[in-house]
């Protein structure tokens, strides 16, 4: 295996090197963040292409997509993507990057809330002081979780909404009382540097995904360094290393 993956760096290299270096401009959810990265690395060492990478949550990619910006490769949640496709924002073609699953956190010090099952979870957001969420695809799951248990109504009051995954986090990082947060796993993890507690991911009859997936604009320059990076994200090694991050294979 590493022979043959080996072969696919050094051939794509060689390409890279024939072809002339090129920039390739990404935008990415967040949530892929720390699979991405490693993956975008190891793709720049083995063909010399630069790779700019600019990270929104889904909200805020839908609008760049809408306002025609021009991007050689978009990473988003399928909704996004499928929404994207019908206004000819990007094209059919997706390449699987991966899924992320919901977890919760809590800041350090705070009490662990239980999350054993549905029960747990339901109870333990009621007794929370505040519930903490984006406004992006996660948050998105949140509410609907939030919904399907009936307690929407009880948990507005007290909700603390943030536009991304990374800034619900720090709040909570910084938070008090009786506080517990709800993000993607991924996000979570790169948080526990500075201490914020992974409770855990929720439990198999909670636990949503989202999926992940790469396209190109619907119509415009595809340059053959563009295409590379595609192919590579479908590649072992990238999907070792999203998985090493926490990001699922696609299903």
């Amino acid at each position: 295996m590493k022979t043959k993956l080996f072969r696919i760096a050094a051939a794509l290299f060689c390409f890279a090197q024939a072809a002339g270096a090129a920039e390739i401009a990404l935008l990415s959810g967040g949530a892929v963040e720390p699979g991405l990265k490693p993956v975008v690395a190891a793709f720049e060492a083995a063909t010399g292409h630069t790779v700019r990478i600019t990270f929104n949550a889904a909200p805020q990619i839908a609008s760049r997509l809408g306002a025609g910006e021009p991007w050689d490769v978009v990473i988003a949640p399928l909704a996004v993507l499928d929404a994207a496709a019908r206004t000819a924002k990007v094209g059919a073609e997706r390449v699987g990057v991966g899924r992320v699953g919901l977890g919760v956190a809590v800041r350090p010090g705070a009490p662990l809330p239980a999350i054993g099952d549905a029960a747990s979870v339901k109870r333990s957001i009621l007794e929370a002081d505040s519930v903490v969420y984006n406004r992006a695809s996660t948050g998105q799951l949140v509410e609907k979780m939030l919904r399907n248990m009936g307690i929407e109504e009880q948990v507005v009051p007290k909700a603390k909404r943030h536009a991304d995954g990374a800034s619900a986090m720090e709040h909570l990082l910084q938070g008090s009382g009786r506080e517990i947060g709800f993000g993607a796993l991924t996000e979570i993890r790169l948080f526990k540097d500075r201490g914020l507690l992974l409770v855990g991911p929720l439990p198999p009859e909670l636990q949503v995904y989202t999926t992940y997936a790469a396209a190109l604009p619907a119509a415009g320059s595809r340059s053959d360094a563009v295409r590379q990076l595609l192919d590579y994200l479908a590649t072992p090694a990238a999907r070792t290393s999203f998985t090493a991050a926490g990001v699922d294979p696609p299903t």
